[in-house]
């Protein structure tokens, strides 16, 4: 009897402990943010190759219950996705941690380049390896497609909802938040119904792209101590994230007024973290609109350079928002000096942009953790999934057509809209270099960081050569 408390007792405390040791998610969460290039698509696709198949600590299907979870969010999911699972994996202070590494390397790099962009008035002496890397990031995000989709499109019902999504976002731009909806309510039905195509299993096809199943991962399938739901600690957590959020705001509106450029940039971009569904892209288009039409703190073209940036260097793609806030701080610093206004602005801008996502995650995964097992939540959650699919190779083909061809025409017929290449303004080195990528990626199974670095260097190295 005495044996037995002792073991009992043993085993309860090892489930209150990190499921993995800290110092070894510090490495993985900063070789996965080092890697995340490519926007959500590509960023996903590497957290699930190291923390899925790699390390094997959380299984496929409780990864994507948390993908799920954040692509229902406001803000960058890839993101969230990484404090979700740093959280699971080592609590609190994992999910700290996890996100701050997700977000370090992009930050630091978009502000060099920021420094870069401002001193030298323009992004020239770079625009080489800019070349390279849209090329590799490309192929890095077809890349995604395809095992993203090997694992969620499980049956034919599946493709069918991936496939309705893209029409919908592709010829009748049908907002991101409504396709959502409509695929979780159709998941909903069909997993409460208790059909096949929407059950846990779904389906998947036998022999073929083999998954980890979440009781033989580290992890587990049941529910780790501190991932119950504990509405005094969701509280006491939430509550001090969003002093830190809105307090320094709220300090900056009452100090300097309504019309200060820090004060609208801490409002602004709060919004935008608030009511911001859809993606990355549906982001930029409202972020970008703001910033030059209603604020004035771009021009036009110089959006598309920030984006650039953006999409060329690890991190969310939303990264591109602190390029709007540096130069909103350049160009009216007040009493500081040009390049400190622009330096604060672009990190008063990071913080009220990604702060928010921790308040999610800690405030809402303890539940949604405990629906994991849920039937008719699971079928929402698969269709959710399939749906994004299809939006995600509508971000491919719209990233395709910008990066291969110089010239893209809008052809409207009746409802539907159809954004199409001019043939004839197909960029040939682009082409060649994407495909010399994706050569690279799928047939020599090169790693990410080696195909970036070749294509950049190809990149820098093809102007010499005309």
């Amino acid at each position: 009897m005495t044996d037995l408390t002792k073991t009992n007792v043993r085993v309860d405390k090892a489930v209150s402990e990190d499921v993995v040791p800290l110092s070894e998610a510090v490495k993985v969460w900063a070789r996965v943010a080092a890697l995340s290039f490519g926007g959500p698509a590509g960023q996903i696709a590497v957290m699930h190759r190291i923390v899925v198949d790699e390390k094997r600590w959380v299984g496929e299907h409780r990864f994507l219950h948390a993908l799920n979870y954040c692509m229902l969010l406001p803000g960058p999911e890839a993101h969230q996705l990484a404090i979700y699972i740093g959280w699971l994996l080592n609590k609190t202070k994992g999910g700290m941690i996890a996100g701050l590494l997700f977000v370090l390397p992009g930050f630091l790099s978009i502000l060099a380049l920021s420094y870069v962009y401002v001193i030298f008035g323009d992004v020239t002496a770079i625009e080489g390896m800019f070349f390279g890397l849209k090329c590799a990031v490309l192929a890095v995000v077809i890349q995604a497609v395809f095992r993203i989709g090997s694992r969620a499109l499980k049956n034919d019902v599946m493709v069918a909802i991936a496939a309705a999504a893209f029409v919908a976002i592709y010829l009748f731009h049908i907002p991101f938040p409504l396709i959502i909806i409509g695929a979780g309510i159709i998941g909903y039905l069909g997993g409460r119904a208790g059909l096949e195509p929407f059950s846990p299993g779904g389906g998947h096809k036998s022999g073929q792209n083999l998954i980890l199943e979440d009781k033989d991962s580290v992890l587990g399938e049941d529910i780790p101590v501190h991932a119950k739901p504990n509405l005094a600690w969701s509280l006491k957590v939430s509550g001090a994230l969003a002093a830190l959020w809105l307090v320094p705001v709220a300090a900056l509106v009452l100090l300097l007024g309504w019309d200060n450029v820090f004060s609208k940039i801490g409002l602004f971009f709060s919004q935008m973290a608030v009511v911001t569904f859809g993606g990355a892209y549906a982001v930029l288009a409202y972020v970008a609109q703001a910033a030059v039409e209603s604020y004035g703190w771009l021009r036009p073209g110089e959006m598309l350079d920030g984006l650039g940036m953006a999409e060329t260097t690890p991190g969310p793609l939303i990264m591109v928002t602190q390029f709007v806030g540096f130069l909103a701080g350049y160009r009216d610093p007040a009493t500081l000096s040009p390049l400190m206004a622009a330096t604060l602005g672009a990190v008063l801008t990071t913080w009220v942009t990604f702060l928010p996502s921790f308040l999610w995650i800690f405030a809402g995964a303890p539940f949604i953790e405990k629906m994991r097992g849920n039937v008719a939540l699971g079928g929402a959650m698969s269709a959710i999934t399939a749906a994004v699919v299809g939006v995600i190779l509508n971000l491919a083909i719209w990233f395709g057509l910008h990066i291969l061809f110089s010239e893209v025409r809008m052809i409207v017929l009746g409802p539907m809209t159809l954004e199409v290449p001019v043939l004839a303004s197909l960029l040939w080195p682009s082409l060649g270099l994407t495909v010399v990528a994706a050569f690279a990626i799928f047939r020599l199974k090169l790693s990410i960081i080696a195909t970036l670095a070749i294509s950049a260097t190809a990149g820098i190295v093809w102007p010499l050569t005309r």
